[in-house]
């Protein structure tokens, strides 16, 4: 199966690309969504993590009380290292286990730390959607109410901008309307179908 890993800074526009190829009929695994499935109550993965940072990471039902983990990771960078390193295995082998049952054309993985995780390899592309740094600051604090800080925290935990761009074969730009996003995902759909007919034994 031919595999498209989209990636993007927070707040650039990945789920707004992501759906414009679902509606082209591409399946789309997405490995935030995936992350939460796996810290589900129940989930081994949850049981680890209250084992590491204390039963204070869950909510009066049991579930995890992401913005509560999300306080304490940022601002220790050895504590993200253990959330990750607790997590990302099982999120990881769910992403794979999905995409071998869900067919298409080809797949679009939205994997955003894919730069980060040097996942290019696990992938036949890299496409990124890419949008100015103050824009994505912007959209951060209107979308979270994130403080400018905490929006410029988030930004410098995550790889910089040119990491993602030289890491790319593709690039969707996401500086003005849905439109433009949509005409974007519109000219790619067909060269990813080349591709991957291509990449066929």
């Amino acid at each position: 199966m031919f595999r498209v890993g989209l990636t993007g800074g927070i707040a650039s526009g990945k789920s707004t690309a992501a759906k414009f190829f679902g509606a082209l009929g591409v399946p789309i695994l997405d490995s935030d969504q995936v992350a939460r499935d796996v810290v589900e109550p129940g989930q081994p993965p949850l049981e680890r993590l209250v084992e590491r940072f204390g039963a204070g990471i869950l909510t009066s039902d049991g579930h995890l009380d992401r913005p509560k983990l999300r306080d304490i990771v940022f601002s220790d960078p050895l504590a993200r290292a253990d959330l990750e390193a607790l997590t990302h295995p099982a999120i990881g082998a769910a992403l794979e286990a999905r995409s071998a049952v869900a067919g298409g054309p080809y797949q679009i993985l939205v994997i955003p730390l894919l730069v980060e995780k040097n996942l290019a390899a696990n992938v036949d592309r890299v496409l990124v959607v890419d949008c100015d740094e103050t824009l994505q600051i912007k959209r951060l604090q209107a979308r979270d109410g994130s403080t400018l800080r905490q929006a410029q925290a988030i930004l410098a935990a995550q790889a910089p901008r040119t990491a993602r761009l030289k890491a790319a074969h593709d690039v969707i730009r996401n500086d003005s309307d849905m439109n433009a996003v949509q005409n974007q995902v519109a000219a790619l759909h067909p060269r990813y179908l080349e591709l991957a007919r291509a990449s066929q034994p």
